[in-house]
């Protein structure tokens, strides 16, 4: 009877600590949960004011110059060209220079063209100076790579100006500056830097180690899998996969391909953290967590042998490749054997003791729940996701179509989807960065040195 209370009273606390946790999450991006949106007076900006209140340049607003961007040079085709008639360009150059810029900054544009003009019925927005290849700005300017625009409004009054600034901050601008009293300064982060605030993944059809000697794609992996990783002594375990940091399976990404000698292939994106080490070296100590951007040839990594025993393996190539899906496993060890080579679980950030720590809390509320209820953390997440499925769709949709990739069904009498395409609306709905991964790249990006993020 006694026992009986003493895990009673433990449920309830482990239930009030999820409950805690499910808040916390209502309070990250977008909005909280149970909460109406509610529209809300917009406050001007004051001359001179930048939002966020530090430097373009830093990590947390549109992050640092990459270069001048010319018409003969190969990152031209990145930029596209905005006609959007809504939108009044200056263009006093009269080479439609100033229609040239990133998608994130044409899209930001765009938004900002709409509120606009809801704000003030008839007035248009209008960009004064956007792409420059004349360099009328300084060295490190945005404006070179169509990373930045200035803004007015069409009718030039300056009086609202101040609330432009704050509609531009809205539509999503990653640095809005009042920095003249006849323009508003705008910029976003690089297009492909995006991808930092996604964090570092591995493709779909990278393939891990399970025990007894199979193997699985990451693609078909799901939570509560058991798959090879190393333990903080070097010893080969079989780490319990707790969530996923970010799994996205439509999404197309950029990725190194790290080609070793013993013809192992490890591909991640540049900002994942792969062991390695400068030199040939048995101790597994030696090997660092860098970003894989960072490998070059000649490097080692680490690789799961024969007879069970880790051994390291030189780099012989490293390329760059496109693949579909992006995926990223949260391990109870915080690493992983992907395609036979050692990586840390953990991107973005290049410190992966730092990391494993940051996701302690994680890690022992995965524990404590596999303790009491027998079954993960992430199998408990996977039957809710179902629970919301099966209210979200029509009669007849069988739940169990969620995560595990198996084909749900509709009712004979419901024709209002097709197979497919629910298939691709649950597909989109799972694809998405864990909440609590947003949480600590938002902190880390107050407290932590900028120079500790990927480039």
């Amino acid at each position: 009877m006694k026992k009986s209370w003493w895990a009673h009273m433990a449920r309830l606390g482990l239930l009030t600590v999820c409950a805690c946790t499910w808040l916390v999450q209502g309070c990250g991006p977008g909005p909280r949960y149970g909460v109406r949106p509610r529209h809300r007076k917009l406050t001007a900006m004051h001359y001179k004011q930048m939002v966020p209140n530090f430097s373009e340049n830093n990590l947390g607003a549109s992050g640092r110059a990459e270069g001048k961007i010319t018409r003969t040079s190969e990152r031209f085709n990145e930029l596209v060209c905005n006609y959007n008639p809504d939108v009044v360009f200056k263009d006093e150059e009269n080479t439609n220079a100033d229609r040239f810029m990133t998608k994130r900054c044409k899209d930001c544009l765009n938004r900002l063209a709409i509120a606009v003009m809801n704000q003030w019925p008839g007035v248009h927005l209008r960009v004064t100076e956007a792409w420059d290849e004349d360099g009328h700005h300084p060295a490190d300017s945005l404006h070179y790579e169509g990373r930045a625009v200035d803004i007015t409004t069409d009718d030039r009054k300056t009086e609202k100006y101040g609330l432009l600034a704050q509609l531009a901050v809205e539509a999503g601008f990653d640095w809005v500056h009042y920095e003249s009293k006849y323009h508003i300064h705008c910029s976003v982060k690089a297009d492909h830097a995006v991808t930092v605030e996604k964090g570092g993944c591995f493709p779909g059809g990278a393939q891990v180690s399970m025990p007894g000697g199979g193997k699985k794609t990451l693609a078909s992996l799901v939570p509560g899998d058991r798959i090879m990783a190393m333990s903080e002594t070097g010893r080969v375990v079989f780490s319990p996969v707790i969530l996923f940091l970010h799994r996205e399976q439509q999404s197309r990404s950029t990725f190194l391909a790290l080609q070793t000698e013993d013809g192992n292939r490890l591909v991640l994106t540049p900002q994942h953290l792969v062991f390695l080490a400068s030199q040939y070296n048995l101790r597994h100590g030696e090997y660092q967590a860098r970003f894989a951007s960072r490998a070059q040839k000649g490097d080692y990594v680490l690789i799961h042998g024969s007879g069970g025993r880790v051994r390291p393996s030189q780099i012989i190539s490293v390329s760059v490749e496109e693949g579909v899906g992006i995926y990223s496993p949260l391990t109870q060890d915080g690493t992983l054997f992907v395609d036979g080579v050692l990586a840390s679980t953990y991107a973005v950030v290049e410190d992966h003791r730092l990391a494993h720590w940051a996701f302690g809390p994680v890690r022992f509320l995965f524990s404590i729940y596999q303790l009491l209820w027998g079954e993960s953390l992430g199998e408990w997440q996977a039957a809710e996701d179902k629970k919301s499925y099966a209210k979200k769709y029509p009669k007849g949709f069988d739940p169990n179509t969620l995560v595990n990739g198996r084909v749900g069904t509709y009712g004979e009498s419901d024709n209002t989807k097709s197979n497919v395409t629910l298939i691709m609306d649950i597909k989109e709905e799972v694809s998405k960065i864990h909440w609590y991964a947003r949480l600590l790249y938002s902190f880390g990006q107050v407290f932590l040195d900028s120079r500790i993020f990927h480039p």
